[in-house]
């Protein structure tokens, strides 16, 4: 089937990491647009099924599949799910967006970090994001969009977290050749670099210690940490339908974090 977004159907997007999040602010901002979403997860199912009722409450269809984005092997298989899921839930065989959330933390001070913990990084953040996008690249339809997402880490330094931003400037870096070899068949590619986010990402510090948010709200030229549903809001704009001429950019959000 030669399917591209001319067509007159519903949208799917494809979101990793989709139960809590960064990832759950995507699926809940793209399902009241009006699109449909396959997110994943790694191990909290009940999670992601709240987010599958919570999409469903917004009049959208979800599915949740289970992904481990380090198990490289599994990502065929992987791949044959979507493609069932697809099938079944859509009668498609492709669909439009792929937006590469997932991720880990760990701190990494120089000097003081253990191979285990780069190589998790680097697995989650990079090798993951480039192995499981190339699996996926047959099922992502002409006139699609990919968005991967980056950090401000890449822009300003915060001591602990070289191995982190490093592995997100690779996913900067592979995001313009993407978007180069992919323009053929007019797929988009774009990077979400978010700043300080409350959520649970690293223990939950940005959300919960209220003497570190005070310090990072007073960093921002918008006074205040972000939301996750600032960087879903992001993600959904860069996926609607006026946003296709934007393409191999690196886009920040962070409230103007250290300007």
């Amino acid at each position: 089937m030669n399917e591209n977004l001319n067509e007159n159907r519903n949208t799917i997007a494809l979101v990793t990491g989709g139960n809590r999040g960064l990832g759950r602010a995507t699926a809940l901002a793209l399902a009241e647009a009006g699109t449909d979403v396959i997110l994943t997860y790694r191990s909290n199912k009940d999670e992601a099924a709240s987010v599958v009722d919570a999409v469903t409450a917004l009049g959208r269809t979800a599915v949740a599949l289970e992904l481990d984005t380090t198990a490289f092997d599994a990502f065929p298989a992987f791949t044959t799910s979507v493609r069932d899921a697809l099938r079944t839930t859509w009668d498609r065989d492709t669909f439009d967006f792929l937006v590469n959330n997932a991720g880990v933390a760990a701190v990494t001070p120089v000097g003081e970090t253990p191979v285990e913990a780069f190589d998790l990084l680097v697995d989650v953040h990079f090798k993951g994001v480039f192995f499981l996008t190339q699996t996926l690249l047959p099922l992502i339809a002409d006139g699609g969009r990919i968005v991967n997402l980056s950090t401000g880490l890449t822009r300003f330094v915060s001591e602990g977290w070289s191995v982190y931003a490093a592995a997100k400037s690779a996913v900067e870096t592979y995001t313009k050749y993407l978007a180069k070899e992919l323009g053929p068949r007019r797929i988009t590619v774009n990077a979400v670099a978010p700043g300080p986010i409350g959520t649970d990402f690293g223990g939950g510090a940005m959300r919960d210690d209220e003497g570190l948010r005070a310090v990072l709200a007073g960093q921002a030229a918008l006074g205040r940490v972000g939301a996750p549903e600032d960087i879903g809001g992001v993600i959904a704009s860069l996926l609607s339908p006026g946003t296709g001429w934007i393409t191999a950019q690196r886009v920040e959000a962070s409230g103007g974090t250290l300007l």
